[in-house]
């Protein structure tokens, strides 16, 4: 799958989950073959964290691409020993394959990795952007809280072609119990290389969910729900001043054909292209007319 040519792709991948995280694990080994993998990730969860970015205290980084690849297989084991202290190596010193990835973790949000590799850590400007595989769906109005997705419309506001992957399963479950199909794994990363051989629209990343399947049924290209949280706040025993968030999630149009969550209750693969331009131009003309006495 991967190009032969001296120019390997460079691919940045994160998450909110963190970097031990066996979702980004899975998008790590099926986007490999693509290109330069660099992994700058939370060291712990961040989920929830939306935009967010850490601008009271520092935020620290280290390497971890050896820890990371030893827990994988001996022979992953064998290749981390030869990961180099800089830079990995040119495409020009391998004839078959791209570089090992490099892996680092970062003590603030999904955000802040981003910003940081962008600026102190990839060696040039990443072709792609990839932020998951989140445990859990960021379908509908998930997508305003999601850390999956705060990084990816980060990229996406750097101008840099985005997408944010994630998987729907039932709350509490995890993500070992109910992974992401093999083959629905090649087909994110052959989305991916149409990605990085098209491009996206300037402003616009995607958000993909996967749904509970056991094989890969297709892309479906739809539009987000309208949806609500409620009953958001839990009692802690014997305490009147602490709240834990859980919440229950409302999926406002259930008859609906051309949302997110109609394709993930039909099997698909969700793709919900999102814009970072939030301007309502609609309803532009009726404000003017209807709210404000203007001329212009």
């Amino acid at each position: 799958m991967y190009n032969n040519s001296p120019y390997y792709p460079l691919i940045l991948i994160t998450n909110d989950d963190g970097y031990q995280a066996p979702g980004i694990k899975d998008l790590i080994r099926a986007v490999t073959p693509l290109g330069e993998v660099w992994v700058v990730a939370p060291d712990g969860p961040r989920s929830g964290t939306a935009c967010s970015i850490t601008s009271i205290k520092p935020v620290t980084v280290r390497e971890v691409t050896s820890e990371v690849l030893s827990e994988a297989t001996s022979e992953a084991t064998a290749a981390a020993d030869t990961v180099r202290s800089g830079f990995p190596a040119s495409s020009a010193d391998s004839d078959s394959e791209p570089p090992l990835p490099r892996i680092f973790a970062c003590s603030g949000t999904p955000v802040d990795c981003v910003k940081l590799a962008f600026e102190r850590i990839v060696p040039r400007c990443p072709d792609l952007v990839l932020s998951g595989i989140n445990a859990g769906d960021n379908a509908s109005v998930s997508v305003h809280y999601s850390g999956t997705m705060g990084a990816v419309i980060e990229a996406c506001m750097k101008d840099v072609p985005a997408i944010g992957f994630s998987q729907w399963m039932p709350k509490g479950s995890k993500y070992e119990d109910i992974p992401v199909a093999a083959d629905t794994l090649e087909a994110f990363a052959q989305l991916c290389q149409n990605v990085i051989d098209e491009g996206l629209p300037l402003g616009v990343c995607l958000n993909v969910n996967a749904p509970m399947s056991d094989h890969f049924s297709g892309f479906r290209i739809c539009r987000q729900a309208r949806g609500s949280w409620h009953s958001e706040w839990q009692d802690i025993p014997d305490r009147t001043d602490a709240f834990s968030l859980i919440g229950t999630f409302t999926n406002l149009e259930p008859d609906a054909t051309d949302t997110d969550f109609a394709a993930l209750d039909a099997g698909f693969c969700s793709v919900v292209p999102v814009t970072i331009d939030m301007t309502a131009y609609s309803v532009m003309e009726k404000i003017r007319g209807s709210l404000f006495q203007t001329t212009d």
